[in-house]
């Protein structure tokens, strides 16, 4: 049987400094998801990776042996311990799998509850897995219930209605900061959703904004006319930031963009004028030991939590409604497993029927001397049909089974038609085993 098993770290579990060593491009997203369905028991993976969360949901066989090998998988991209990692990664199972991924597709598990872009970073995450074939039944049913899941919140809470979101915040604590942003130059590193969200929220501020940016410049251009601002590429970069009041980072760089000893020279330029930096990216596109250097302020992603609390009030009165919606999916999910669960037995009881039928007809076979062809045919029909009204009734009531007394039922009925010993052969046996999946109570593991 298959299961369903989700190994992941946020900003709930882990800082920045982690989160950062286990972010993934989308390419690299791919590639570790093909790593992880190349280990025994991973049949299925989708990888989320966010500025908040790393995430990677799974089909497997056995959940404990798969587990121990996605973890070692993780660690070595970290190049931390396992044990170490452990202590950061939570690992829900079957419906606690779904629940959490719906939470995460709603916004609920967000640092900005009810942010609209982790609805897009999860749709883009399992298309790209399902461009690289490491999907199948089991997690595009998962995927298309959390997002389904997450337009209901959207559309019958008011939980994202004040538009709040990781740039917004940004500019928030730029001008409590600064007390103000009009006349300041800003420069927004990076052309990406993040960098026009930023100008957005920039707009009414009065601040002029500077997009710096080379592998999407186009697309940088493109947003410098909507927003009233200009574009130069990362090699003027230092000329930028002599004159900058602000720096808004948000690009997917692996490495820093900004070094200590670069903008040690930088601010020997400037006079004594202090320098803000907010930066957003997850790996950091600003050295940490840049906040070192004198004159020099810098906020990284975890440090907006504070200013985050501020903003969340009326959300959070809308988060009881929202987790109601959650549970409601939950549940139709749960009846799906479940339905899943039953498929075996009732397959299996069909054929029994039907090898009962052709076991009779052939009995019988020669003692239809004077009956014609289409006699025939008209008793092997009645005979199909008793089977079938006979198995209907039973086969209604198995699929409508609750979780709680499916397993015991299923083993009854089995029993009872000897459906072991009619089993059908091993091989489609195991190809319907990878698509199904039992419905657990397990455990919530902590750090949710």
């Amino acid at each position: 049987m298959s299961e369903l098993l989700a190994l992941g770290i946020s900003h709930k579990t882990a800082p920045v400094a982690l989160r950062e060593r286990l972010a993934f491009t989308e390419s690299e997203a791919i590639e570790f998801a093909r790593q992880a369905t190349s280990t025994t028991e991973v049949r299925e993976a989708v990888v989320i990776s966010t500025c908040n969360r790393t995430e990677v949901y799974l089909v497997v066989g056995d959940p404990v042996r798969a587990e121990s090998d996605v973890l070692g998988l993780l660690a070595r991209r970290a190049d931390i311990r396992p044990t170490e990692l452990a202590e950061a990664i939570y690992s829900p199972r079957n419906c606690d799998t779904a629940r959490h991924l719906y939470r995460v597709t709603a916004g609920l598990e967000s640092m900005i509850v009810g942010e609209a872009e982790i609805q897009g970073q999860v749709r883009r995450a399992h298309e790209a897995a399902m461009r690289a074939e490491c999907t199948g039944p089991l997690s595009n049913r998962l995927f298309a219930a959390a997002l389904t899941t997450g337009k209901r919140v959207r559309s019958e809470t008011a939980i994202g209605s004040s538009r709040v979101s990781v740039p917004s915040v940004a500019v928030d604590l730029a001008l409590s900061v600064l007390g103000g942003l009009e006349q300041r130059h800003v420069v927004i590193l990076g052309a990406g959703e993040t960098s026009e969200l930023t100008a957005r929220a920039l707009v009414d501020q009065g601040a002029g904004t500077m997009f710096v940016a080379n592998r999407h410049a186009d697309r940088a251009r493109s947003l410098a006319q909507r927003f009233g601002g200009s574009v130069v590429g990362l090699d003027k970069l230092p000329e930028q930031l002599v004159h900058a009041d602000i720096v808004l980072s948000s690009t997917s760089s692996p490495h820093p963009i900004v070094g200590r000893e670069e903008l040690e020279l930088v601010m020997a330029e400037r006079s004594g004028r202090p320098l803000l930096f907010i930066d957003i990216a997850v790996p950091r596109d600003i050295d940490p030991a840049c906040a070192e250097v004198e004159g020099v302020s810098l906020y990284d992603i975890d440090d907006l939590q504070s200013v985050v609390a501020r903003n969340l009030s009326s959300r959070e009165v809308q988060a009881p409604r929202a987790l109601a919606i959650v549970e409601e999916e939950i549940h139709r999910f749960a009846r799906w497993l479940g339905q899943l669960d039953t498929l075996p037995t009732v397959s299996a009881l069909r054929e029994h029927g039907n090898t009962i039928v052709e076991r009779v007809l052939a009995e019988n076979s020669g003692r239809w001397e004077t009956a014609s062809p289409r006699d025939i045919a008209r008793v092997e029909a009645i005979a199909r049909a008793v089977m079938t009204r006979l198995l209907h009734e039973p086969t209604i009531r198995l699929r409508s089974l609750s979780a709680e007394r499916g397993h015991a039922s299923l083993e009854i009925v089995r029993e009872l038609f000897g459906l072991e010993q009619d089993a059908p052969s091993e091989e489609p046996a195991a190809a319907a085993a990878a698509e199904l999946a039992e419905v657990h109570d397990l455990r919530r593991h902590r750090g949710r």
